[in-house]
């Protein structure tokens, strides 16, 4: 199975966090991101998003369909974004558009085994994957991807 990572991209600060927007910066961050998974998802990818504003507009960027999933919501856990994915029984890729630390936190338990603070950075994809070789389970990471590293 693969389980790829996207932190939306940069928003407007706000007190109504559901709320909160792309910045110009946001929206050029997502374009970018868009454009690279776009060329390497594959069709059957299932994408779940946060119900949020800005991950629903970073989702947008895809321009493919997507369900919103509140189990995504800020301050969800690692155990129930797995849960949503269906991670590691799922054979189809997934798509997950959320939030920090959420994202850092399962990034972490899926390559090293314990839950941790690790830093996503915004607009960012973690491409995660799972193989079975010689009856023994492995968990990679198959790339990390930043809007700042794909080429125009």
């Amino acid at each position: 199975m693969e389980l790829i990572l996207w932190r939306h991209a940069e928003a407007e600060p706000g007190e109504a966090d559901a709320d909160r927007v792309l910045t110009g910066k946001g929206q050029k961050q997502a374009a970018k991101m868009a454009e690279w998974l776009d060329s390497t998802l594959p069709n059957g990818c299932k994408i779940l998003v946060s119900p949020t504003v800005r991950t629903r507009q970073t989702a947008a960027a895809l321009g493919r369909k997507f369900k919103l999933s509140a189990e995504l919501g800020p301050g969800t856990t690692a155990t129930k974004i797995l849960a949503a994915a269906n991670w590691p029984e799922g054979r189809e890729p997934v798509l997950i558009i959320g939030h920090q630390p959420s994202l850092g936190r399962l990034a972490a338990l899926l390559v090293s085994g314990t839950e941790q603070d690790w830093p996503i950075r915004k607009g960012c994809v973690w491409w995660i994957a799972q193989r079975i070789r010689a009856d023994l389970t492995e968990t990679y990471v198959r790339a990390v991807m930043g809007p700042e590293l794909v080429l125009k």
